[in-house]
């Protein structure tokens, strides 16, 4: 059962209203000022809010600029007189739904007021869908439902209650730092220090203490004794990134490590024991490096008990739709945007699954963080990407070999075969994925695929 609030100053409304309305079998609430309006929406599931235009301290408007700011989808139905129609018509051009002039036709308003209520019931379901869906298709705030992220999920759910060391490799953006924090916070050591360092950030000499710690007297500038990164992780995970950049004596040391769970502050000969778990990334391809002779065998092994690669962005274009939708959710909250951004429209979409992405997830996140600050309507265009994306993107699409005298007709015709090449093979040959993604109807695709005689293997 849905529930109206109806906020009113003069006291004989709101019984009235309430008595129509739960006829029709709706709850109300009823506020009678702006301010107890909001106070109730603090707590209350209110699915309509039928408010009056002119109140004293908060008037209707200020009242719809406040409901907006919370909730951009809930719908506001505006109750005025004959005098204050302009009003209401701002009012409208804020994100009202309607409004209805006093005193008001019974029927009409029960009209208005069922509309309104039938268009959130399905804005509801759908936020009730998304959810669903990202809770399907995520682990923490690791988004994805290509078979590459679901193994990868699938690992992390297998790891995280055991104390086994793991090994991440996978390029720069590709999460490696959320992969790691996903270990740990689904593990027993929940509870404890997730403790995070580069070690390509810091010279060997700095990371050494940064790793171990130094008693006082180490070295000039060592007024006291400083723990370590190690110390610091006692109980919970230290999470060493950029594994593949320690220098040779700094492996020997995190070896030693690893194989006594003791090791000694820079200038202290005292062990210092430590129970933590170690994960470990790299955008390096460790086998390699140890093959010509960079990386150790035996810190390798010691690292590499369960091995998790990151597939690049270019490899699960199938959860861009996906990552975009999260992180729009996530920057329209952080931005505080009242803006309705629903998406990326559809070519932007294409754009997205023709692009390189060399800085994969991460620039994806940069990329619609940037557009939704530039973007002013309901979806993400064009205009809000940066240039040298749109750039890098148009390289990528240009279709050579077309001469200067090229006639329009047959120019068109090539363009038309690759742009449904392109869709065929970013769709593996299914059809109805293809025709979606080009914004054809199928049987219009099937038409262009017999005209141009493309073989595509019958999948549909």
């Amino acid at each position: 059962m849905e529930t109206v609030m109806i906020v009113d100053d003069e006291k004989n409304y709101p019984p009235i209203l309430s008595a129509i309305l739960e006829e029709e079998g709706f709850e109300t609430l009823t506020a009678n000022s702006g301010r107890e309006a909001l106070d109730i929406l603090k707590h209350a599931d209110v699915d309509l809010v039928l408010t009056d235009m002119k109140m004293p301290s908060m008037d209707g408007i200020e009242l719809l600029e406040h409901i907006k700011t919370d909730d951009q989808e809930l719908p506001v139905i505006m109750m005025t007189a004959h005098g204050t129609v302009d009003k209401a018509v701002e009012a409208m051009q804020k994100g009202a739904y309607s409004y209805v002039l006093k005193p008001f036709d019974n029927e009409r308003l029960v009209l208005y007021v069922n509309k309104a209520i039938a268009m959130y019931r399905v804005v509801k379901e759908n936020r009730r869908l998304r959810d669903a869906v990202e809770s399907q298709y995520s682990f923490g705030n690791i988004i994805g439902k290509s078979k590459a992220m679901h193994d990868v999920f699938e690992t992390i759910r297998k790891v995280a209650p055991v104390n086994a060391t793991v090994l991440i490799e996978g390029a720069s953006g590709t999460g490696k730092e959320l992969v790691a924090k996903s270990i740990h916070f689904n593990g027993p050591r929940r509870d404890e220090p997730f403790v995070a360092v580069n070690c390509s950030a810091l010279a060997e000499s700095l990371l050494e203490s940064e790793l171990f710690g130094h008693e006082k007297g180490a070295f000039t500038g060592a007024i006291a004794m400083k723990k370590g990164r190690f110390e610091l992780a006692k109980g919970g995970t230290l999470f060493l990134d950029e594994i593949g950049e320690l220098s040779p004596n700094l492996q020997i040391k995190l070896l030693r490590v690893l194989q006594e769970k003791a090791f000694e502050r820079v200038g202290g000969v005292k062990p210092v024991t430590v129970d933590i778990r170690i994960v470990a990334a790299t955008n390096k391809i460790l086998k390699d490096e140890m093959q010509k002779g960079r990386f150790r065998e035996d810190l390798f092994y010691r690292l590499n008990v369960v091995h998790i690669v990151l597939p690049l962005l270019k490899q699960r274009l199938e959860d861009i739709r996906l990552l975009t939708g999260h992180f729009i959710k996530k920057y329209a909250g952080e931005h505080n945007s009242t803006k309705p951004l629903t998406g990326i429209n559809q070519e932007v979409e294409r754009l997205f699954h023709d692009y390189n992405w060399p800085g994969n997830v991460r620039e994806l996140e940069n990329v619609i963080e940037r557009a939704m600050v530039l973007c002013q309507g309901s979806q993400i265009t064009v205009e809000g990407l940066p240039k040298e994306f749109k750039n890098s993107v148009y390289n990528t699409l240009h279709i050579e070999g077309i001469p200067a005298d090229a006639q329009l007709d047959e120019t068109l015709a090539m363009i038309e075969k690759k742009m449904l090449q392109r869709a065929l093979k970013l769709t593996n040959n299914v059809q109805s994925q293809a025709a979606e993604l080009l914004g054809v109807g199928k049987s219009g695709l099937n038409w262009k695929i017999k005209k141009f005689k493309l073989n595509t293997g019958s999948k549909h």
